[in-house]
C-alpha cells in the first residue's frame, strides 16, 4: 500500500506528484490494468510466448 505524508511546508501538489510517482514505481496501475478483464489461460500462454519471442529467448 502506497502512503504519502504531506510535510509541514509541502504543498498538496508536490505531495500528489510524489504519490503518483510511488504508485507508478510500485506497479499498482499495471497490475490493475492486467486484471481489468478476464484473460483465459490459453490467451495468457499465447501472450507470454509472443513476449518471449520478441525478447529473443
Amino acid at each position: 500500500m502506497t502512503e504519502v505524508r504531506v510535510g509541514k511546508d509541502e504543498s498538496l501538489d508536490s505531495a500528489l506528484r510524489r504519490f503518483k510517482r510511488q504508485v507508478k514505481r510500485s506497479g499498482i496501475l499495471t497490475d490493475a490494468k492486467r486484471h481489468e478483464h478476464y484473460e483465459s489461460p490459453s490467451v495468457k500462454r499465447r501472450r507470454k510466448a509472443a513476449r518471449r519471442r520478441r525478447r529473443g529467448g
